[in-house]
Parts: structure tokens; sequence; C-alpha cells
């Protein structure tokens, strides 16, 4: 088992164009297999170069046809047609954009009555498992250090379920909500077993406000406070970074694009 592997780009950019070549490459691929290729997806500033490349690819000929999509959240108490429910964010900057059906567009439920919570996650784990699980999961990092909404204390082995947003995270996402008493509390996420099954793992990360947290990520210990630190462990996982997120490592690698592996830190209980 390999850890993470290190890419360190000029630009978002740059570092985009590549992510998207690979993400091509593969639906293409099963394409011509007649299968289908299963991306799970992320929100926020982070991805939104990805968005713009994926949407460009498709309008030069790349069809989306046989994509399937699960989303890692939503916030609980937004309907789709919210402004910043995820649900919309998704189709205003990239299922908008491409011929992906709407059938296989996957994302948690934000409105749901309380009881009905534990079954629409164990449904939305099926409905991974049933698609053949996740091809390509792609990942930002929160100021926490979580991936998806896992914020500090959420297990390895956590499933899809209901989630207490951290402070920090509310206050990062204040600013788009008019105020941090708009933003939800509660999210609906996957859990980190389910992201860690994904055959395929990249997380991006932009400037040096990134920079501390994907150091620890993956330089520090292995511990429930950080979930992005499982991915220490994942076979398959790069982080992809600009020279600002990439500032706080022992090492960057050099010339751009290069790629350089760190060693694995020992588990530490979280």
């Amino acid at each position: 088992m390999s850890a993470p592997s290190i890419c360190v780009f000029d630009s978002a950019e740059v570092a985009v164009r590549e992510l998207a070549g690979e993400l091509s490459e593969l639906i293409r691929s099963r394409a011509a297999e007649g299968r289908m290729a299963v991306l799970g997806l992320a929100t926020g500033a982070t991805p939104l170069p990805l968005y713009q490349e994926l949407s460009r690819l498709h309008h030069q000929g790349l069809s989306f046809a046989n994509v399937i999509s699960f989303n890692l959240d939503e916030y609980l108490g937004l309907a789709r047609d919210h402004a910043e429910s995820y649900w919309t964010f998704m189709h205003r900057n990239l299922f908008d954009h491409i011929d992906m059906p709407e059938s296989n567009i996957h994302l948690p439920s934000g409105v749901l009555p309380e009881a009905a919570i534990p079954a629409h996650c164990t449904e939305y784990e099926a409905r991974i498992r049933d698609a053949g699980g996740l091809d390509f999961q792609l990942l930002g990092i929160g100021g926490t250090g979580h991936i998806g909404f896992n914020e500090p204390g959420s297990p390895r082995d956590s499933r899809t379920r209901r989630v207490l947003l951290d402070e920090m995270t509310r206050c990062d996402a204040a600013p788009a909500f008019g105020g941090v008493c708009q933003v939800p509390t509660q999210a609906i996420t996957m859990g980190c077993g389910t992201i860690l099954e994904a055959r395929r793992i990249v997380l991006l990360a932009w400037g040096e406000r990134k920079a501390a947290i994907v150091n620890t990520a993956l330089n520090g210990p292995l511990t429930e406070q950080v979930s992005a630190s499982f991915l220490q462990e994942h076979p398959n996982t790069s982080f992809y970074l600009d020279h600002g997120a990439a500032s706080a490592l022992e090492s960057v690698p050099s010339p751009c694009g290069s790629t350089v592996t760190l060693p694995r830190r020992a588990c530490v209980p979280g």
C-alpha cells in the first residue's frame, strides 16, 4: 500500500486540465466497453475550474451520457431550489452544461422528515453499490481537515449519515449565506468509509490558506480529528496542489506536475 502521490502545478487551471484529461479517458474507455463511469463529485469553490474544463470538453465532443454521479453531501434544511443547495450548485456549474441524463445524477436530499433520514442514507449507500461502486472520487479539504462533511470525530469506517457541522465549517460558508446564522447546522454526507472505497481519489487544494491543513493531512497522524488523514492509507490517491497549497510541505516537487511520495505516519487513535 503506497502513500498518496503529490502533484504540484503552477496553477489550478493547469492541474484541472490534467485531471480532466484523466476523467475524459475514463469516461471514453467505459463507453467503449459499454459500461458506465461512476464519479463521486464535490462542491465548493475548489472544483469549479475542473467543472469549467469538463464543460469545455463536452462542447468539444466529450459525452457524459454514460456517466453516473454521486455527490458527497448536502445541507439539511435546504430544498433543491435554494440558491445555496448543492443540487443548485451542481446544476449551475456542471450538469446544465453537459449531456448527463438527469436520472444518473444523485445527491442526498436536504429536505427529509427526521424519521426518514436513516433509511435515506442507507438507500444512498445501496445506490452506490448497485452502480458498481465509485470509479473516481473528487475531494476538496475543509478548514477542519474534513473530506465531504466528515467533521472531527468521524470514524474511518463511517457511512452516509447525518452530521453536525463544525463552527469553522459554518463560518467558512457564511459569506455565501449572508451570515453564519443563515448557514445550516446539519448536513448529510458520505462517510469516510464510503469515500475510501472509491477505486481512485483525487483531492484538490489551492492557495496558501489550505497549506497547513494539507500538510497535516499528508504528514500528521491518522486520526478521526482530521478525516483527510485517512487518505494516507488509500492505495490510489493523489493530491493536486498549486504552489500555495503545497507551501507547508517538507518537500515540494519541481518542476510543476512532477510527483513525490511522502512517508506515511503511524496510526494514532482519534
